[in-house]
């Protein structure tokens, strides 16, 4: 590998060729400031924040963008430097809307956090007009408040370039300049898919998820319900950050903990559902290959990706698994078996979801997620949103003790928890779906070609005389390109596991926001993954037809896979969606 050797602040470093200043920085222990720029995806140098003294060169140079080069000397804190970034926030600040108290990001705000650490005294230095925006709250899980937002256009980099949908962009130019959607539309209008992943990445608290804090806590004192909550995979691989603990902090017994001193009447397991799911999208999928139904067989436990397909390839829904997600299939057995068992009036019984996907507030309001006019779940927060109710509660996270989850929904198996990571929902499948054919015990159940990081993965297995060849992906913008290729007969595939979030759901759009500081330079998706490849490890089960609750709700409840009463209350249907608003289909 070629190096280089340059000076930052008087420390010599050495870096690989190619490295930006910013980089060489962060490899000299130092730090420069940024508002705009996101590896990879954001390095477009707008905010200038970044700007940094090149010995030799009377111009200022944003960092983010400008190759570092043997020998250059470089200075990040002169006091031209430390003046022109304190213009810079002061003017950021002069059409910004300081409500920093009541703003969701208060404490977490990059943009507080800057001005606190160059020591901006005057918040209204340069005061003067300022455009007034309409806050946008039409989409189902998001609102949008241009009065707060500093055009880092992190925002459309996350929607454009990770997700390759655009259905938002800079509007007007100059002081007018605005992120909004084509034609001004709202945002309900447009073709999003509710990924959050624009809120994920802003700066500020000009986006964020709609809250439905106050709901719960309202349905969880009214003595007339009952009021159960189950939580996702991957909420336990991010719920610690909330409380400053490092990324990859198991969360999965304080979580439990906490939920039941909220005051949850049961506190149950998402990770029961996704074992459930297996159970009836591995049968599906052998009976597709079996009697030539259609494939290949897509995963359908992303709602984001399952509106993208809906939306931009509604010709390969029949491909789609007839699965609804795990959120979906938990809400419909709590209000109908579980009812059942405990002598409950489904009526009675509030269902609450908590996740790391924003997408799961417009999944869960889908006409299709009912079962005899009863919603199959009533309330979904994210992590974010339970992570602020804990604390509201007055609930020590530090103190909190390890506790399990109540019987039988929150008994799940290693292969539900890896639901949470991109390639685990295909793995648990075909831990199941071997077994099943062959009749045999696996020798081992990693199936570790179908996980990591890259955008497409590949692997043929030979099972039972069968040859089944799987592909996965995560990110929307990596889906288009793996389906493009399945559609010109570029890829031939049997089975296909599509995640929304880049990285799957420990990465999904309802997780702690991570600081620019710390995403530039972590791989957080990496770190949350550990998190539950960890906990599938360490399980004494680790396949979901193994998980004894799961035995006794088909022995009790529902037959079989695929029986008529699992169709009703575990599988949906979809809808094709018109493309309307989007920057480019």
């Amino acid at each position: 590998m070629d190096t280089i050797t340059l000076k930052i602040d008087g420390v010599e470093v050495t870096v690989p060729k190619g490295y930006t200043v910013l980089q060489a920085a962060h490899e000299a222990a130092i730090k420069i400031p940024t508002l705009c720029y996101l590896k990879e995806i954001n390095e477009i140098g707008a905010c200038r924040m970044c700007l940094v003294e090149v010995k030799g060169s009377p111009k200022l140079a944003a960092a983010c963008v400008f190759p570092a080069a043997d020998g250059m000397e470089v200075y990040t804190n002169t006091p031209r430097i430390i003046e022109n970034r304190k213009k810079t926030l002061e003017l950021i600040l002069s059409n910004h809307r300081k409500e920093c108290l009541s703003c969701v990001r208060s404490g977490k705000c990059e943009l507080q956090q800057l001005c606190q650490e160059y020591g901006i005294e005057d918040e209204n230095y340069y005061a003067g007009a300022n455009p007034v925006f309409e806050i946008d709250d039409s989409a189902a899980h998001m609102v949008r408040d241009n009065s707060k937002c500093i055009l880092c256009r992190r925002c459309v980099a996350a929607c454009t370039v990770s997700q390759g949908i655009g259905c938002i962009g800079p509007n007007n130019r100059g002081f007018d300049t605005n992120i909004g959607s084509v034609f001004d539309l709202p945002l309900a209008e447009t073709s999003c898919i509710h990924c959050g992943q624009c809120i994920a990445v802003c700066p500020t608290g000009a986006i964020y998820e709609k809250d439905s804090v106050d709901d719960v806590f309202a349905a969880i004192h009214d003595p007339s319900k009952h009021v159960l909550v189950q939580v996702a995979p991957a909420v336990r691989a991010g719920l610690a950050e909330c409380f400053d603990k490092p990324i990859g902090t198991d969360a999965q017994g304080k979580m439990a903990a906490a939920m039941r001193r909220l005051g949850f009447d049961k506190v149950f397991d998402t990770v029961f559902s996704a074992d459930l799911t297996i159970m009836e999208e591995a049968n599906e999928f052998i009976d597709r290959v079996s009697n030539g139904g259609v494939l290949p067989m897509i995963t359908s436990c992303s709602p984001g990706w399952v509106k993208f397909c809906e939306t931009y390839y509604p010709d390969m829904i029949p491909n789609l698994s007839t699965c609804k997600s795990p959120q979906g299939m938990f809400g419909a057995v709590a209000k109908s078996y579980y009812a059942e068992k405990e002598g409950i009036d489904p009526k009675d019984i509030v269902m609450v979801s908590i996740m790391p996907c924003t997408a799961k507030k417009f999944e869960y309001g889908r006409p299709e997620m009912n079962i005899d006019g009863l919603r199959d779940n009533d309330y979904v927060l994210t992590t974010r949103e339970f992570g602020r109710m804990i604390k509201r509660a007055g609930i020590n996270w530090d103190m909190l003790p390890e506790e399990d989850f109540d019987l039988p929904l929150g008994l799940g198996t290693g292969a539900g928890v890896i639901f949470g990571a991109t390639g685990g929902v295909m793995e648990a499948a075909l831990r199941t779906a071997v077994e099943t054919l062959t009749g045999e015990e696996l020798p081992n159940v990693d199936f570790e070609d179908v996980r990591g990081l890259k955008d497409i993965r590949t692997a043929t297995y030979e099972v039972a005389g069968l040859t089944v060849r799987v592909a996965v992906t995560s990110g929307l913008a990596n889906a288009r390109k793996l389906l493009d290729m399945v559609k010109a007969g570029e890829l031939e595939v049997d089975f296909i596991e599509v995640m929304a979030c880049p990285g799957g759901c420990v990465n999904g759009g309802g997780q702690p926001q991570v600081h620019a500081d710390i995403r530039n330079f972590v791989d957080i998706r990496a770190e949350r993954a550990k998190v539950l490849y960890a906990l599938d490890k360490g399980n004494a089960i680790r396949k979901s037809h193994e998980n004894p609750a799961i035995k006794e709700i088909y022995e009790t409840f529902l037959g079989e896979p695929g029986s008529h009463l699992a169709h009703k209350l575990l599988h949906t249907t979809y809808t094709e969606r018109k493309v309307n608003g989007n920057w480019e289909k």
